[in-house]
């Protein structure tokens, strides 16, 4: 029989159209005389849908008109239930729309990269592709992220946060921190977005300020980070698990501002068909041996210390006056899955699916091999006369 698969994508994200491409295009990479694949598009306000229709990028062009030619569905929140319920009840018949076996969240961004759809599965207990409910959180955050990182020896560049309430309250001290200790200019960024969304560099104190005011609007953790003038960005992607995982080849995206922008990565040329894929590159990029090298090391280092699993991205900045390498951030569901970088490493878009689904069952059989809770029932022993734990017994 074949495995099913469910992918989840779209999501209550800024990234959601980012999501609904990379989905497609991982969609059509698995191979169809393996597995069965269970579309599960997530709308912009939550609620989730299944059918064929949700397979063809083109068709959310009209979303409203797609919706109608898919079912409304939803999973019960109960471990060992892997069945995809139908929302609306039928007057006969069975509920269950599909049963999956596995599941792939291809959800880029805010509630689906940060951990928490992968509680979620958690929850559920079924087994997934990707990052767990921890990794996902830290990778996410970049101001845990960078404070994890900087613990291990790894090399990010110097940066302040604080919280948009902090700010409200006393901006004059944020802002001295930000001129004594980084100077300008400066990146300033929601702590918790990906794709350039929220973005900004900073020349002066006037600039700081609207940058800082345009990251509030997405977040409630803003980080401001030293700005390396002349950068180049290298991005690398990771395989595997945090034991044991493979790096690919590197690229360079290619910038036509400061930094990389959304159109950048998601515009070039394709008009926001093709994702990651799309975005203007050198692949892979000129560096010299030693430097590729070090940047595989410390992307695979990254991941290893983030706990991560399953693909994931790392981007790194390279200071061109002094060759410095530091790590930027880290991708837990990157776009387009990274295939492409696997693709230029010598391993196929199918045979990267396959990986993900052989990682997300490995990790169940391990998980599984893990004590959760013990069968003896402590209120059977009489050692609780009452409601005060512990306190009512002495």
């Amino acid at each position: 029989m074949k495995t099913t698969i469910a992918v989840f994508f779209g999501g209550r994200s800024t990234e959601h159209e980012i999501s609904v491409i990379s989905a497609n295009q991982a969609m059509a990479a698995i191979p169809a005389d393996k597995y069965d694949v269970i579309p599960v598009y997530i709308t912009k306000d939550g609620h989730w849908f299944t059918g064929d229709a949700l397979r063809d990028v083109r068709n959310f062009r009209d979303t409203r008109k797609l919706l109608e030619q898919c079912t409304e569905v939803y999973m019960r929140p109960v471990f060992g239930d892997y069945n995809i319920y139908r929302a609306k009840k039928k007057m006969f018949g069975s509920d269950i729309v599909a049963t999956a076996d596995l599941a792939i969240p291809v959800l880029h961004g805010s509630n689906g990269e940060d951990g928490i759809f992968e509680g979620v599965l958690e929850t559920i207990g079924i087994p997934y592709a990707g990052c767990d409910t921890l990794a996902s959180a830290n990778g996410m955050d970049k101001i845990t992220m960078k404070q994890i990182l900087q613990s291990e020896g790894i090399p990010v560049v110097d940066y302040c946060w604080f919280t948009d309430k902090q700010w409200d309250s006393d901006r004059d001290k944020q802002i001295h921190n930000v001129e004594s200790r980084l100077g300008y200019p400066v990146i300033v960024k929601p702590a918790n977005l990906g794709s350039s969304v929220g973005i900004g560099r900073a020349a002066n104190r006037e600039e700081l300020i609207e940058r800082v005011e345009d990251a509030q609007r997405y977040s409630t953790r803003i980080i401001v980070e030293h700005m390396v003038e002349h950068l180049q960005e290298i991005n690398c992607s990771v395989l595997g698990d945090c034991d044991e995982y493979i790096t690919s080849v590197l690229e360079e995206p290619i910038k036509s501002g400061d930094f990389l922008t959304y159109e950048d990565k998601y515009m070039g040329g394709t008009k926001g068909t093709k994702g990651m894929q799309a975005s203007e590159k050198r692949f892979p990029a000129d560096l010299p041996d030693a430097e590729t090298k070090r940047i595989q090391e410390l992307a695979g280092e990254t991941f290893r210390v983030l706990s991560c699993h399953g693909v994931s991205r790392v981007d790194m900045i390279v200071d061109r006056d002094d060759r410095a390498i530091y790590v930027n951030e880290i991708n837990t569901i990157p776009g387009s899955l990274s295939f492409y970088l696997w693709e230029g490493s010598g391993i196929p878009f199918a045979e990267l699916m396959e990986r993900l689904v052989r990682l997300a069952l490995k990790r169940k059989r391990e998980a599984s091999a893990k004590t959760v809770s013990y069968d003896q029932n402590i209120f059977s022993l009489g050692a609780f006369s009452g409601t005060k734990g512990s306190k009512g017994t002495k």
